[in-house]
């Protein structure tokens, strides 16, 4: 048995945080570099490992994050070794070198507590939402990890003149540098999405990139842009 379960071991630390598979993110914790992570993601840990859930660091930052799109925070703290997931989804560890990130607030598992963060509202949304759209911007020089509901792809929006267009409800992040805007198409459930009534589109101009999971977060591609606080 135990050479039957031998190939499941945690490799060696290697890094801050990486994947243990891929649906599963190793983060090494030290003493004073503490690390913000979705509340209910601790699957294990080794060694001393405190959590401390909605800080109030958390609340200040996130007192206008009026949506239900995202998660509750943690903060973990200690020397040890902590393991997180969610659900089974796909886990993606991004390394901020000094860039940023926009992320959907339901694709956010954790990220570095030194790193530069907040919610923000999405310019260009409110005219079709009514309200808007908030994301968390991340920025600085650390590391993130991101969930995706199957394996993810990366677009590359300066390759081309085009604008790049993206379901709602299958955005995970994108470079924050990137113009956006939305368009009304068709109804959802004919041809884009699966839900019903309006429909929107996602698009983007400009360098950098857009992640994109191979399914929605909501079965109605509108709800990703209603404000229901």
């Amino acid at each position: 048995m135990n050479q039957q379960l031998a190939g499941f071991a945690p490799a060696p630390v290697a890094a801050r945080m990486e994947n243990h598979g891929p649906h599963m993110v190793k983060v090494a914790l030290q003493s004073g570099q503490d690390l913000y992570a979705r509340v209910g993601s601790m699957s294990a840990h080794e060694g001393l490992v405190q959590y401390e859930p909605d800080p109030p660091a958390v609340r200040q930052t996130a007192r206008d994050w009026t949506t239900d799109e995202g998660a509750p925070l943690m903060k973990c703290s200690g020397d040890g070794i902590l393991y997180l997931a969610d659900h089974g989804a796909d886990v993606v560890v991004v390394n901020l070198n000094g860039d940023g990130l926009s992320v959907n607030g339901t694709s956010l598992l954790a990220f570095d507590a030194h790193l530069e963060w907040g919610v923000e509202r999405v310019k260009g949304m409110a005219k079709f939402t009514g309200q808007g759209l908030w994301n968390v911007h991340v920025s600085g020089r650390g590391s993130v990890a991101l969930t995706s509901r199957g394996t993810p792809i990366v677009l590359d929006c300066g390759r081309g003149e085009d604008e790049t267009y993206v379901d709602p409800a299958a955005l995970v992040a994108w470079s924050p540098n990137l113009k956006v805007k939305a368009k009304r198409i068709f109804k959802a459930g004919t041809l884009i999405g699966r839900g019903s009534g309006e429909a929107y589109q996602m698009g983007f101009v400009g360098q950098g990139i857009v992640v994109v999971q191979p399914s929605e977060n909501s079965t109605d591609s509108a709800d990703r842009l209603r404000i229901r606080g």
